[in-house]
């Protein structure tokens, strides 16, 4: 599985299966806990990944069509859209430094 050093990332796509709702919710919250961090974060029906997106953020039901639209790029999984153990640890890395694992 490919990881990328925390530092290096630039940009976070939300993804969810039409891109409205709460992938939006889910980008916004992560937007301001990034606040200052340089990293845009975006969202995006699951099917249209841009090529750029060095993190994928999305429903652990839609992991695979993500790694598919996706390939290599890490992808973070969550099973709940507000407090996810997944997106809390992603956020802390970034702050804190280190490698994101998918």
């Amino acid at each position: 599985m490919p990881g990328i050093d925390s530092k290096d990332i630039r940009k976070i796509i939300v993804a969810c299966d039409a891109g409205m709702g709460s992938s939006v919710m889910l980008a916004g919250q992560l937007r301001r806990q990034l606040k200052g961090q340089g990293i845009e974060v975006a969202h995006t029906p699951v099917n249209s990944i841009p090529s750029d997106a060095d993190v994928v953020v999305c429903h652990a039901g839609l992991a695979d069509r993500a790694r598919k639209t996706a390939p290599g790029t890490v992808i973070v999984p969550f099973q709940i859209f507000i407090g996810d153990p997944a997106v809390t640890a992603l956020v802390t890395t970034i702050k804190n430094g280190g490698t994101v694992n998918a």
